[in-house]
């Protein structure tokens, strides 16, 4: 069974563990880089966790930190999914719909009408996990601000 529950300001080293980890892990996945946010100040990380955001951490008996998600404020009535990632030890187990559920919770609650993301384009499983959970392309692109030569392409649910 995967748990997720969102991270307090106190909580700032898991989830710095977290995102390292996932910068580490899959690179061309974000848009920032490991090197960048490994130079994250304490004060840096506990401002990712303030009050117009969320970060989500998931859990697996035998896998912790099993993955990682936020949610932003992206425009009226529409919340940004960011920082998606799923441990390799945990996928396939669940734990990326749960994130994602974790995020499309928190934007209802705040009345937001959608979701939003971006994905690089050739991140097939991801782009599969977001389309599982209703998310359909948008025909947005842009390139991937951590590597300009690979491609993001938008994605929406409704909400």
């Amino acid at each position: 069974m995967v748990l997720v529950r969102e991270a307090g300001p106190g909580e700032w080293q898991l989830v710095r563990d977290a995102r390292l980890a996932a910068l580490r892990d899959t690179p061309s996945a974000f848009a920032s880089t490991y090197q960048r946010e490994a130079a994250f100040t304490e004060a840096d990380w506990r401002g990712r966790l303030s009050s117009s955001s969320a970060t989500f951490l998931a859990y697996l008996p035998e896998v912790s930190p099993a993955g990682l998600s936020g949610a932003l404020e992206h425009s009226p009535g529409t919340a940004e999914l960011v920082s998606m990632w799923v441990s390799p030890a945990a996928r396939g187990r669940g734990v990326g719909e749960a994130l994602v559920a974790a995020v499309t919770d928190w934007a209802k609650t705040r009345d937001h009408t959608a979701v939003h993301l971006w994905v690089t384009r050739e991140n097939f499983p991801a782009r599969a996990l977001y389309e599982r959970c209703g998310f359909s392309p948008t025909g947005e692109r842009q390139p991937l601000p951590s590597d300009p030569g690979l491609d993001e392409i938008g994605m929406r649910l409704p909400l």
